[in-house]
């Protein structure tokens, strides 16, 4: 069988002509790219107390991007005005998933929000606005559509470090090109997760717990690059092949 990766959704809310709705709404990038790493994706939707058998059925999980994390649970009592969508169904959902992901030992990929979810989780804190942070002058396009960028060309490069996951995903190549589509990112990154990528400006642009079988976090989004720049693919196929093994092997600790 093939791998099964679980993919966590992000809350909408539509307006349509016949009833006024919720729904939980994924990008069909995701899906694509798990697809041709031949995994199986599944989408997950939130659900409170019910990550356990979730997550029983799944060999990897798929943190996706999307709106804000709540300042609150990384001890920032304001709200930015350019903090939005925060969603505590979403946020407990994701967190709660995580944390029992980790504790299995099982495959874990975090993109965007997700890499800040993974650091949230595990007691780091974010900039809640990264243009407040820096001088003009010095921020690269990390919201590159501002720039007029489409979603698959590079904004900027990242910088990883030789010997981590990071770089053995990429193949050991000292630098990668990137998109980026974020305001927030890691401030203070937990303890047990090992920074391995930044930009030019200092920013956070990958991020990995050492002592779990693969957990990796990129702030980039390589489901929006991977038709254009086949190298953004590895990041899915590492995923679904750390998955393979998991379902060869499984692990709690």
């Amino acid at each position: 069988m093939k791998p099964r990766i679980g993919l966590t959704p992000s809350p909408a809310h539509d307006t349509l002509a016949h009833a006024t709705m919720d729904r939980y709404a994924i990008a069909e990038p995701y899906v694509g790219a798990v697809l041709a790493a031949e995994g199986v994706p599944l989408v997950l939707p939130p659900q409170p107390g019910n990550a356990s058998e979730l997550l029983d059925g799944i060999d990897g999980l798929l943190l996706t991007g999307g709106a804000d994390i709540d300042p609150v649970r990384y001890g920032d009592q304001s709200l930015h005005p350019k903090t939005y969508g925060v969603s505590q169904l979403r946020d407990d959902f994701e967190f709660e998933l995580l944390h029992q992901a980790l504790a299995r030992d099982l495959p874990v990929l975090a993109i965007c929000r997700g890499i800040q979810v993974l650091n949230v989780a595990l007691g780091g804190t974010l900039i809640q606005h990264i243009p407040d942070r820096q001088p003009e002058s010095d921020v690269l396009p990390h919201r590159q559509h501002e720039a007029g960028l489409a979603a698959d060309e590079i904004g900027h490069e990242v910088t990883m470090l030789p010997g981590t996951l990071v770089a053995t995903v990429f193949r050991g190549a000292p630098a990668c090109g990137v998109n980026s589509f974020h305001h927030q990112s890691i401030l203070e990154p937990a303890a047990g997760l090992h920074i391995v990528a930044t930009a030019r400006d200092g920013i956070i642009e990958a991020a990995e717990v050492p002592d779990r079988r693969f957990v990796l976090g990129v702030q980039w989004h390589p489901e929006l690059m991977f038709r254009r720049h086949t190298e953004q693919m590895r990041p899915f196929t590492s995923l679904v092949e750390a998955a393979a093994a998991y379902r060869l092997t499984p692990a709690t600790i």
